[in-house]
């Protein structure tokens, strides 16, 4: 039986709203700054409650943008950072589940020796590949579009691993029963596999969606369209202003707006990602 301790639970309490406060200080920063006039954050001290500029500021932002990032509004760069997160996210999990069905449900020569070949690939992330990929990319003539943002960063070997391994727990009764009823392949793996794997793949969409949301090196090399800039890249232009001072007001607007989307996704798939990270319809 575990000992109920008040202190100990006051002290843990304490613990964990301290902790939640020291995390979430920069947004509200973010938040606070993002209603203010450049004026207001120059001088000091800083305020701290939330002034009367901010639907002129995110009107700007969205609607017109800045010179600093390319003059694109922000709701063009954040569109092009949602097809470019979806595309990779989607073709991420497709290509892995189907990899791994592959792997697991197919006797072929050489299958653990490709999937070994997949999984080393963890040791070379995009920074190390990153000259030859922009090569190939350059050869193919997808500079300067969605299709040279998405498909060099849509294979993963952890997708495909973390799919093998839940393949690997599915039981044999189930496949001879399939079999029994004369399901194909294509059946088996519509009807049976991908239901079973609903969880595992919400919780992946969520990681991957973050993953391709997140991106800048990829989308800074392979695009010089500022019809094509991510919210990012919009970021950093922002920042590294040249001999101008930054306009840190906005520079906080678009960092919040670049904050939404991905809370959205969390929030709306929070108990499906969870269930994928446990197991529990397993």
């Amino acid at each position: 039986m575990v000992e109920n301790r008040p202190f100990l639970t006051v002290l843990t309490h304490a613990a964990l709203i301290i902790g939640v406060l020291f995390l979430c200080f920069p947004v509200w920063m973010a938040l606070v700054a993002s209603t203010h006039s450049a004026d207001a954050l120059s001088s000091s001290p800083i305020p701290m409650w939330f002034g009367d500029q901010g639907w002129q500021n995110y009107s700007l932002l969205i609607s017109r943008g800045l010179p600093e990032a390319g003059g694109v509004p922000l709701g063009r760069m954040m569109l092009n950072s949602a097809i470019m997160a979806l595309g990779i996210t989607f073709g991420k999990i497709a290509i892995s589940i189907i990899s791994a069905y592959a792997v697991v449900y197919f006797k072929f020569p050489f299958r653990m020796v490709f999937f070994w070949m997949i999984f080393i690939t963890l040791m070379l992330p995009v920074e190390v590949r990153i000259l030859p990929t922009f090569d190939v990319v350059t050869k193919m003539g997808l500079l300067n579009s969605y299709a040279g943002l998405i498909v060099p960063l849509i294979a993963s070997a952890t997708a495909t691993l973390l799919f093998r391994q839940f393949f690997l727990t599915i039981p044999d009764e189930l496949v001879e029963a399939a079999r029994i009823d004369r399901a194909g392949p294509l059946r088996f793996f519509w009807d049976i596999l991908l239901p079973l794997s609903r969880t595992n793949i919400a919780a992946l969409f969520i990681i991957l969606f973050i993953f391709g949301w997140n991106q800048y090196l990829w989308p800074l090399l392979v695009t010089t369209d500022e019809g094509l800039y991510t919210i990012v890249m919009g970021i950093q232009r922002m920042v590294n202003s040249g001999e101008s001072l930054p306009v840190w007001h906005l520079i906080m607007g678009t960092a919040v707006l670049a904050m939404i989307p991905p809370v959205l996704v969390v929030i709306a798939m929070q108990k499906l990602f969870v269930k994928g990270l446990v197991e529990s319809e397993k």
